[in-house]
């Protein structure tokens, strides 16, 4: 499974952004898919997780009720919708895909190469 990760940009406090994730292959829609961030400096954390069925999701308690995670498997494409974004969400938002349902980077196989988010306050 290929990934690629797009929609990142520059927003205001407050604004939205919808991160993409386009995938290739025709495994990704019996896989599970997460988002992660990794801001300057700090380790890369899980923002949420979503089974390959859409029915399970998973948020860190940061963005709870602020993102959602969502895919479309007829088209090979997960989403993350970010609303009421704050500065503290500013960094490289990674998608990735496994077999396994996991909020841990290290159980996931493949990734996409990241898109930059930049919340300006």
């Amino acid at each position: 499974v290929q990934l690629q990760a797009f929609g990142g940009g520059l927003v205001q406090a407050g604004g939205s952004l919808r991160l993409s994730c386009a995938a290739s292959g025709r495994s990704f829609r019996s896989y599970a898919m997460a988002w992660f961030r990794q801001a300057p400096g700090k380790e890369r954390e899980f923002v949420a997780v979503l089974s390959w069925s859409g029915l399970s999701a998973d948020y860190a308690r940061s963005v709870e009720g602020r993102f959602t995670i969502s895919r479309d498997n007829a088209k090979n494409t997960g989403y993350l919708q970010m609303n009421s974004l704050k500065p503290e969400d500013t960094a490289v938002y990674y998608c990735a895909a496994d077999a396994y349902y996991s909020s841990d980077h290290a159980e996931y196989e493949y990734w996409g190469q990241g898109t930059l988010v930049t919340v300006s306050s």
